[in-house]
Parts: structure tokens; C-alpha cells; sequence
């Protein structure tokens, strides 16, 4: 774990909410001056620490009106079988993310898709097909209470 210098966690907070803030606005932002505040946020890529820049889309905007959340668990628990699904789900578009977790599932997905009928057809036509999975549960986001809007610095 990278210990954060206390700029760091400025530049780092100001990006999270604007990552397309000039250099110079960023550098007023954190009160410093722009060499070295441009010299921290390069630091901070070539460690890994900001690993990209993106724009933030709503979902709904652009006809993703259904969030769901899966919980899958496979057959066998052999590190082949496990890497397999992992392959597998990578390659699905609609599975935005994918954790293997603890408890009762062995993966948590999280599944956009344009809307219930379309939830339906990947679900029983592709997810629940691959190969390797024992159950399977579907949980429907029905309201976004806290959308991700960044990490956390001051933990």
C-alpha cells in the first residue's frame, strides 16, 4: 500500500470529482504551483495509483434501465474451474464488474442490461449457460441510494 502524502490526497480528490481539470486549475485547487503539482499527478500514474481517466455515464441516459446484481456459485472450486468463469465473464459486455467474494457465492457480478425482457435473454441464455455454475441468484437494484462517485481518501 502507497502511503499518500497529504497533496496527494488533494490532487487525488479533485480528480475523482474532475478529471478533466486543466493542470493549472488543479494545481490553484490543492494551493500549489503547477510544475510540481503536474511532476505529483505523473508520479501518481507512473505508480499506478490513478490508472486512467474516464467520463461517468448515467446508465439510464444511454438505455441501460436495469441494474442487477448476481450472485453465482460453481460446481467445483478447482482454481481451473475458477479461472475459467473468470475468463468467461470477461468477455460479457452486460457483466460490468465481477468480484469473487466470501459467504454463500463464490462471485458477485454487477449486470446492465436495456430492460427486464433483455435481463431475461441474457440470463437464461447466456449467463446461466456457461459452464461450471451451481446457482444462481438475480438481485434487481430498484434505487440508486448512493451512486460510486469516488474512493474515499481520508480512511
Amino acid at each position: 500500500m502507497k502511503e499518500l502524502m497529504r497533496e496527494d490526497v488533494r490532487i487525488l480528490e479533485r480528480l475523482q470529482s474532475d478529471g478533466r481539470i486543466t493542470n493549472s486549475a488543479l494545481a490553484e485547487a490543492v494551493s500549489m504551483s503547477a510544475s510540481p503539482c503536474w511532476r505529483r499527478v505523473r508520479q501518481l500514474e507512473e505508480e499506478g495509483v490513478i490508472q486512467g481517466y474516464s467520463a461517468n455515464l448515467d446508465r439510464r441516459q444511454i438505455g441501460l434501465g436495469v441494474l442487477v446484481y448476481v450472485t453465482i456459485q460453481i460446481d467445483n472450486h478447482s482454481e481451473e474451474d475458477a479461472t475459467r468463469f473468470e475468463r468467461q465473464v470477461q468477455e460479457l459486455p452486460e457483466v460490468i464488474s465481477c468480484h469473487s467474494v466470501s459467504g454463500g457465492a463464490d462471485f458477485m457480478l454487477m449486470v446492465v442490461c436495456r430492460d427486464l425482457d433483455s435481463y431475461a435473454e441474457f440470463s437464461m441464455n447466456i449467463l446461466r449457460r456457461l459452464p461450471g455454475i451451481k446457482t444462481m441468484t438475480t438481485n434487481f437494484a430498484l434505487k440508486e441510494i448512493k451512486p460510486f462517485k469516488g474512493l474515499p481518501l481520508g480512511l
